[in-house]
C-alpha cells in the first residue's frame, strides 16, 4: 500500500474514533455521558474520582461516578488501598495517561489484601486499565480510569479519549453549584482586590488606578464586607475561591 493511501486510511480511522467519542457527549446527564464515553472506546468499566490527598484518602470519600458493582466499591473502600494503589502512585508521578494490568488498584506496597482485591477485579473483567488525571478550572484534580478486556489504546485513540474526557469534566464542573458572595462586587472593588493580591499597598493601588488612597481604602472595605472578611488577606482568599480573581 502506498504511503499516501495508508495516511488517508489512518486519518479516516482517527476521525471515526473521534466522531464516535463526540457522539457519546450528546446526552446531558454527566454519568450517562461518562458511560457512553467508556463504551465508545471499548471499555466495560469506568471510574471518575477525586484525587486522594491528605486526610481525604479513602475511596468512598473520593468516588464520584462509576459502574463498578456496589459490592466491589464497598470491598475496595473497606480495604483502604486507593490512596496507595499502584494506579494513584503512578499518576502522582506522571502528567501523561498510564496503562495497567489487573493489578492497577492493589497497593503499591506489599499488602496481604492485594491478592484478594486483585482477584475480585480479575473476576469482573478488569484486565487492562487506562487512567489519567485532569484538572478543572479551579485546579482540582480528578482521576479517570477506564477498564476492560480491550487492548491498549493507540496514541491517536488515547488523544481522542482524553480530549472527550476534558469535555466531560468541563460539563461536570459547570453543573456543580458554585459558591458565590451574597452581594456582587463592583469592577473597581475587584480591581483593588486584584492589585492587593499582587502585594500592592493602598497608596500604590491609588497610583496605578489613578484614584485617591481614601477611595481605594473605601473600595477594599466594601469588598471585605461583601466577602464577609475581617481583613484584606481573607478577602483576597475568598475572592479566589469565588473565582473573582
Amino acid at each position: 500500500m502506498r504511503n499516501e493511501e495508508r495516511a488517508v486510511q489512518d486519518g479516516a480511522a482517527d476521525i471515526a474514533f473521534l466522531s464516535s467519542e463526540k457522539s457519546s457527549l450528546s446526552t446531558t446527564d454527566p454519568e450517562q455521558r461518562l458511560a457512553r464515553l467508556a463504551k465508545a472506546a471499548g471499555f466495560s468499566h469506568y471510574l471518575f474520582a477525586g484525587f486522594p490527598h491528605g486526610d481525604n484518602g479513602g475511596f468512598a470519600g473520593n468516588h464520584i461516578f462509576s459502574n463498578w458493582p456496589e459490592s466491589l466499591v464497598a470491598a475496595y473502600d473497606e480495604d483502604d488501598l486507593f490512596h496507595n494503589s499502584a494506579l494513584v502512585c503512578e499518576l502522582r508521578k506522571s502528567s501523561l495517561p498510564v496503562s495497567f494490568d489487573v493489578s492497577a488498584f492493589e497497593s503499591s506496597a506489599a499488602n496481604p489484601k492485594n491478592q484478594r482485591i486483585t482477584g475480585l477485579f480479575r473476576e469482573l473483567g478488569f484486565r487492562r486499565t487506562f487512567a489519567f488525571v485532569l484538572h478543572d478550572a479551579d485546579r482540582q484534580p480528578y482521576i479517570f480510569a477506564f477498564s476492560g478486556a480491550r487492548a491498549d489504546l493507540s496514541r491517536q485513540e488515547a488523544m481522542a479519549h482524553v480530549f472527550s474526557a476534558m469535555e466531560f469534566l468541563d460539563l461536570y464542573a459547570r453543573l456543580q453549584v458554585t459558591e458565590q458572595p451574597l452581594e456582587s462586587l463592583s469592577s473597581r472593588e475587584i480591581e483593588c482586590l486584584r492589585w492587593s493580591a499582587a502585594g500592592k499597598s493602598s497608596d500604590e493601588i491609588a497610583i496605578i488606578l489613578e484614584l485617591s488612597p481614601h477611595t481605594v481604602v473605601g473600595y477594599l472595605k466594601s469588598a471585605m464586607r461583601k466577602l464577609d472578611s475581617v481583613n484584606r488577606m481573607q478577602a483576597v482568599a475568598r475572592a479566589f475561591r469565588y473565582r473573582l480573581l
